[in-house]
């Protein structure tokens, strides 16, 4: 069996949802000024892969530490409903449809959270999702991240997992993103896609000679 598996910012979206959902949680009253901009910052360095996203993640999960998880369901539905569903890009429909018809396992790969991606599979109809969990003590989150975080190398370990428990063959999938960070999961399927990429991976993708789509 195969599966298809997807970035979600700049992929399947055309943004990167940290960015608004700083934005969202800043309008809320829940960060400061200076958490707003540094958000900002930290995920400009991260698209161009200029930062230790695990430490940037670190602190950024530290931030919620004691809040409920039925609070950040709650927060993460309003934000998804309001700022994310309608962003879906053009050619990630058509994919998605393309590879549903050809019986490929839809599988959402992704360093957003967990309760992010569990909606975003829900509404586009994807039939797995991989990405941050948050560990929690009594339904209160204690503030850090499951290790390895779902980035890079850490991509490679949880779609492994996952594909072991589904009989995937890794090698037969496919993988979509626009990402250089996501390189390690590229070279790890048999038929890397590379979407709306930054400069380096499209860069790495022309000589290559992998196919580059455009999907705005």
């Amino acid at each position: 069996m195969a599966a298809a598996f997807f970035d979600l910012d700049r992929t399947l979206i055309d943004v990167n949802s940290a960015v608004l959902y700083a934005k969202f949680e800043k309008r809320h009253k829940r960060i400061s000024n200076w958490q707003l901009v540094s958000s900002l910052v930290y995920t400009g360095l991260y698209h161009f892969n200029f930062i230790d996203i695990e430490k940037a993640y670190e602190k950024a999960s530290s931030h919620y530490k004691g809040v409920t998880e039925a609070q950040m369901k709650e927060r993460t539905t309003e934000f998804f409903m309001n700022e994310i569903r309608h962003r879906i890009q053009p050619g990630a429909i058509q994919a998605l449809d393309t590879h549903k018809q050809m019986a490929h396992k839809l599988v959402l790969l992704s360093t957003s959270s967990s309760y992010q991606a569990e909606l975003a599979a829900q509404c586009w109809g994807l039939d797995h999702w991989i990405a941050n969990r948050f560990p929690t003590m009594g339904g209160i989150l204690d503030g850090s991240v499951a290790k390895p975080l779902c980035y890079g190398k850490g991509k490679v370990y949880w779609a492994e997992k996952w594909a072991e428990q589904h009989g995937i063959c890794l090698k037969d999938s496919y993988f979509y993103t626009d990402s250089f960070s996501d390189l390690p999961m590229l070279l790890m399927v048999g038929h890397p896609r590379v979407v709306n990429p930054d400069p380096k991976l499209r860069r790495y993708a022309e000589r290559n000679k992998w196919q580059i789509l455009d999907w705005s």
